[in-house]
């Protein structure tokens, strides 16, 4: 199904992802990107099966996130080791510059419409998105929530909304840091959603800081949504 499709391109994005970014020092030693490119082909499948569990209990709270009850449908050793070899191609700033948040995106919007998955209640309609967000107008200056996050679309349409309203160059070292640290917040009750919310946030350039800003798993209707800020702008 798509949604397999993209929850295994998720867990192999991110290790990408954090070797091109320079944020490795999340994700422990032997369980990173390399290790798994330098792994002799026929023993690939076995060493990655085993790094999605170790990762959902080790490394940084959003590694943890990320690949909480994590495992793979990948049944063919060569499946996987094709994967591995075109992602490890991608030129990272390149990609994000041609919109590889979007074209992510693009298979989320695949998955929310293929019936059997049922995925289409996590997935807002892009224009429907939009026109709200456009009606809204959020400010820089605004406090912005999705109590029921899915996969982040509300927020990544009203972070591009605050980036064209006004050039992000010019903004005071203040109103960047509340910007990065205090601007965003969702949650999401289903794991496997949150994980994908999480993957869009990062690739539309969104940092996701369990402790700050970005999408917490959780039940918005349980204390755990007492603890979201309050907001100036629900989406």
């Amino acid at each position: 199904t798509y949604h397999q499709y993209v929850t295994e391109l998720t867990y192999l994005l991110f290790l990408k992802m954090a070797q091109e970014t320079g944020t490795e020092d999340q994700i422990p030693p032997g369980h990173r990107w390399v290790d798994l490119h330098q792994r002799p082909a026929p023993d690939r499948l076995e060493h990655y099966k085993f790094t999605l569990i170790h990762l959902g209990t080790h490394g940084s709270m959003l590694v943890r996130e990320i690949y909480g009850n994590a495992s793979s449908f990948i049944k063919k050793p060569a499946t996987l080791s094709t994967l591995v070899a075109e992602i490890d191609k991608l030129d990272w700033y390149s990609a994000r510059q041609e919109g590889l948040g979007d074209l992510y995106e693009g298979l989320l919007e695949k998955n929310a419409n293929e019936k059997k998955s049922g995925a289409g209640q996590y997935f807002t309609p892009r224009p429907l998105i939009d026109s709200m967000v456009a009606l809204m107008r959020p400010l820089l200056t605004d406090v912005i929530q999705d109590p029921a996050a899915g996969t982040g679309g509300f927020l990544i349409a009203a972070n591009r909304a605050l980036r064209q309203a006004s050039d992000p160059d010019t903004w005071t070292e203040a109103q960047q840091r509340k910007y990065r640290r205090g601007t965003f917040y969702g949650m999401e009750h289903v794991q496997d959603t949150h994980r994908l919310a999480l993957m869009n946030l990062m690739l539309h350039g969104l940092e996701s800081d369990p402790q700050a800003a970005g999408i917490r798993y959780g039940d918005t209707l349980s204390p755990e949504g007492e603890a979201l800020p309050k907001a100036t702008l629900i989406l």
